[in-house]
């Protein structure tokens, strides 16, 4: 049910809000950006946004869901922003905040991919959505998120492979 009566969010309810959601944030912004620093500073960004914003959310329920959005958008302004830098400073293998590593090849590969194949990979495998609500928060059905996920794990397999010197289909000599 829609809270309409209700207009925006509370101070108190935002911190809450990000407070809660600032594991799946920094997720998110990592995935995308493949540094640290500028994963914080578009978390930071995403943050002072939403809170101007607050009070524009017309049905609270929605509100990680926005805020989602919020950060997403953050981090394809920058990546834009900054497309002639090299993101890959980081040496490959740091660990993040939940323990998982992530190589800088796979970095590489991820980055590589169109915009809706990266934002699935994103949602589904760094902010642990599911199907559904993947499916849900980019607005399209669920057979086209398991597709796009299906696609963008066969480009990074292949892409990995390359990296790696092998080949899928037959044994190097």
């Amino acid at each position: 049910m829609g809270c309409f009566s209700q207009k925006g969010i509370d101070k108190e309810e935002y911190i809450r809000l990000i407070e809660e959601h600032r594991e799946a944030m920094y997720r998110i912004a990592y995935g995308y950006l493949g540094n640290e620093a500028l994963a914080l500073e578009a978390i930071d960004e995403a943050v002072y946004l939403g809170y101007a914003g607050r009070k524009s959310v017309r049905e609270p329920e929605y509100a990680k869901t926005w805020l989602t959005r919020i950060l997403m958008n953050e981090c394809c302004r920058m990546l834009k922003k900054r497309s002639s830098l090299t993101f890959y400073e980081t040496p490959p293998n740091i660990e993040d905040e939940t323990s998982e590593t992530i190589s800088l090849p796979t970095k590489i590969a991820i980055q590589s991919l169109s915009e809706e194949l990266m934002q699935v990979i994103i949602l589904r495998y760094f902010a642990d959505m599911t199907i559904k609500e993947t499916a849900a928060f980019l607005d399209v059905p669920e057979g086209t998120v398991s597709t796009r996920a299906r696609k963008a794990l066969s480009v990074l397999r292949i892409e990995l492979m390359d990296e790696e010197g092998g080949n899928l289909n037959e044994e190097k000599s």
